[in-house]
């Protein structure tokens, strides 16, 4: 049983002032395995109050220090890989080999991306005989979801101690102690008293007191869009700045001169991968009228080898749905999508055969899918995938930007100029081609319902900044 109970607040481990706690439930097995602390209004006070009392000290700490205390967090980091990757696995039930390849490493790269943008960031510019200064906004407080443990909260907090500002951090109470873990890390890594704060629990008792207390300036959230919304309106009454990380409902394109058998392949792994609970995920599969028959008949073979099941189980691929609560809403939509009448292509309801506990869901595919439907426009947040076949180029542009979503979108093909056009012609945040891999200094946010501002490298950097203009220096 991991029973973390108290609470990081100036460098030290701390009684929560509520006396409560929340269970942490294993998602391959319904059981309780772990405790954290229910935080409370006291408890945020008290956090935001050491971070405020060092904003001043860390704001004016020379950037070469707060690089080198980003190096020592990598270092201490690495340190404690088997732990992290322990963590990700019993808390969000990834698959073991996940855990390390893809969220231990995401949270790796991170840390060392804000490392080494601040080697050559500039804080300051001269204009004539002003000088234009960036920086650090203040207080911000971190609220992170529960499908990236390491990814969402490593990208804020790197980014924020770049800058200059102190933190709160609130993680998903589903998915705490890779926090918890980074927690100790900080400690590990000298990172000053007040720079990092933890304080866990759920969203009325710690995220609805952090988003609306004075003393925080900005508020940078990843999770839905209705929780977005009232962070933004709580945010809204003092002026705080928002950066939001929301849904999406990305779409696949794929051209008429692919690969079909590579394609099939690539699409399965956009909408199984980490069970579906990514917010860019491909999981509008968009296909030419042309080969929408054997590209469906091979997508059908990738997802028939998809290996669901015990995640320390070497050969498992894809684990469980977090939650009772979010199993339950893969399967209504599953129910929807037929009602609304696509055809079940492959997949369903209920859980694969063998697998009685654990909120194990089953790879499914919808083809024959209209993108007015509701499978088409809402998030599921599981493993399904929408098949919608076009007619032409334009048309599928037409159906990608159909969407009230703009996170992410996808085409693969061989034509350079057909791959320009659409690329170009996606609305939203990050469009990639032919599976080309991420860069960690590139900018990630969304367009539309999908968020506000970016994040990773130097443009989450510049997220926690202010600009100021001081006119007539030493002139």
């Amino acid at each position: 049983m991991n029973n973390y109970t108290k609470q990081y607040i100036n460098g030290e481990w701390v009684d929560s002032t509520s006396g409560e706690y929340i269970d942490v439930i294993n998602p391959a097995t319904e059981e309780v395995f772990g405790k954290i602390a229910k935080g409370n209004k006291e408890d945020v006070d008290k956090a935001v109050a050491a971070a405020d009392s060092v904003y001043l000290k860390f704001r004016n700490m020379p950037a070469e220090d707060r690089k080198s205390m980003l190096d020592r967090i990598v270092i201490e980091y690495e340190k404690r890989k088997d732990d992290i990757i322990e963590a990700i696995t019993s808390e969000l039930g990834s698959p073991k080999s996940k855990s390390d390849k893809v969220h231990y490493e995401m949270g790796l790269t991170h840390f060392k991306a804000a490392r080494d943008a601040l080697g050559n960031f500039q804080f300051e510019e001269r204009r004539g005989d002003a000088l234009v200064v960036k920086e650090s906004i203040g207080v911000a407080g971190l609220i992170t979801p529960w499908n990236f443990p390491t990814n969402q909260t490593s990208l804020k907090l790197s980014a924020a101690m770049a800058a200059g500002s102190p933190v709160v951090l609130k993680p998903s109470e589903e998915t705490p102690f890779a926090a918890i873990i980074l927690a100790e890390i900080f400690d590990a890594a000298d990172v000053p008293k007040g720079v990092f704060n933890l304080v866990n629990g759920d969203g009325e008792g710690v995220g609805t007191p952090l988003s609306s207390h004075p003393k925080v300036r900005m508020m940078s959230f990843t999770g839905s869009g209705a929780t977005g919304s009232k962070i933004m309106e709580k945010a809204s009454r003092d002026f705080k700045r928002v950066a939001l990380e929301l849904g999406g409902k990305s779409p696949y394109i794929i051209l008429d001169d692919v690969d079909i058998d590579e394609a099939a392949k690539s699409a399965v792994q956009k909408v199984v991968n980490n069970t579906g609970q990514v917010c860019t995920a491909g999981t509008r599969t968009l296909v030419p009228e042309s080969i929408k028959d054997e590209f469906i008949s091979k997508a059908k073979k990738y997802m028939d080898e998809v290996v669901v099941g015990d995640p320390n189980d070497d050969n498992t691929t894809m684990g469980p749905i977090i939650s009772k609560k979010q199993f339950e809403q893969v399967q209504n939509y599953i129910n929807i999508g037929t009602k609304e009448g696509a055809k079940l292509y492959h997949g369903g309801t209920g859980k694969p055969h063998g697998l009685d506990n654990g909120y194990f869901a089953k790879p499914t595919m919808f083809t024959e899918v209209d993108n007015k439907m509701q499978i088409a426009q809402e998030e599921i947040f599981g493993p399904v995938m929408s098949v919608i076949t076009y007619k032409d180029l334009d048309e599928a542009i037409e159906i990608a930007n159909d969407t009230k979503y703009g996170l992410a979108g996808y085409v693969m093909g061989n034509d350079k100029e057909s791959l320009k056009k659409i690329a170009r012609s996606i609305e939203a945040g990050t469009v990639g081609i032919n599976d080309v891999p991420g860069q960690a200094d590139l900018p990630f946010g969304g367009y539309k319902q999908s968020g506000l501002g970016r994040e990773w490298g130097d443009f989450g950097i510049d997220e926690f900044l202010e600009v100021k203009t001081i006119k007539g220096y030493f002139a």
